[in-house]
């Protein structure tokens, strides 16, 4: 149908269909005076829409989509945002929903990691913790500190302090000799906050490596209860519980946090290696 100017007038069906939406969403958009039809014919109700109006209604959509009211909505369609703004407001909110995709994936690998732990009680294998007594070793560190010992709070922190050291250590050429070895503290402010030392093997002299943050330190010897962890350490909690009911079962106590030294970190995460050693003493 064609209104008075010509131009062709879609029914509320043609039109629902050609903006993917529902006759039932745009009847209450009229309603609320948030889209309101070219025509209504006074007899019928029968309601008519433009083609030009489509552009309005994905306006609606989009700005519903990125968490607005309805009220909201119209609000900014008053105020004529444009497309350039619009895409801006776009591209904000989809940033947001990938932030919220990786924190939900980052709570179920969590959830899985005790599920995991969960149907491991009961099961453990004699062979799987080893006691060493661990000789000193050097290490080239940066330092950073972490809201808890949790894996969600350090993951952010030991990864960015590792991509900023290698490359520290490149500069200064100084090459590691053996593997990474991450340890940690509590730090003196206390109320569960920890400070986390990225460490590599090095052989170098104790003290600052040139003019970097990074520093050489050497760690004592010790005795440790050792376990071997495979997988992303973001899932290493059963792999510390199996260790704890092992000290427990055998009468051992831990004297601190264990140190993470890395065997194998090819690109994917989940084929890890990563042996802790928890340094230890008879109970």
């Amino acid at each position: 149908m064609k209104g008075c100017s010509g131009a062709i007038m879609f029914t509320i069906g043609d039109f629902a269909r050609y903006g993917r939406v529902s006759p039932r969403m745009l009847r209450h958009y009229d309603a609320i005076g948030l889209l309101t039809p070219d025509r209504t014919d006074p007899a019928t109700g029968y309601r008519r829409y433009g083609a030009a109006q489509l552009a309005r209604l994905n306006r609606i959509i989009a700005l519903k989509d990125l968490g607005f009211t309805l009220q909201q909505v119209g609000a900014v369609l008053d105020e004529r945002v444009g497309p350039e703004e619009l895409r801006g407001m776009l591209r904000l909110r989809r940033a947001e929903l990938t932030e919220a995709v990786a924190a939900a994936s980052a709570r179920l690998t969590r959830v899985e990691a005790r599920l995991r732990s969960i149907e491991s009680e009961g099961h453990m294998p004699a062979d799987d913790v080893v006691i060493k007594t661990l000789p000193a070793v050097r290490v080239a560190e940066l330092t950073g500190t972490a809201a808890s010992y949790q894996p969600e709070d350090i993951g952010p922190v030991i990864g960015p302090l590792y991509d900023r050291m290698f490359p520290l250590l490149e500069d200064a050429g100084l090459r590691p000799t053996g593997p990474g070895i991450a340890r940690y503290e509590d730090a003196p402010e206390g109320g569960g906050a920890i400070v986390v030392h990225a460490g590599v093997t090095v052989s170098a002299p104790v003290g600052p490596v040139g003019d970097t943050e990074v520093r050489v330190v050497e760690l004592p010897p010790f005795e440790a209860a050792t376990i071997v962890h495979r997988g992303a350490m973001d899932d290493v909690l059963s792999t510390t519980h199996t260790l704890a009911r092992w000290l427990d079962a055998n009468g051992y106590r831990s004297t601190g946090y264990s140190r993470e030294v890395t065997l194998e970190c090819p690109p994917d995460r989940g084929s890890w290696v990563t042996e802790l050693q928890e340094p230890v003493a008879r109970a």
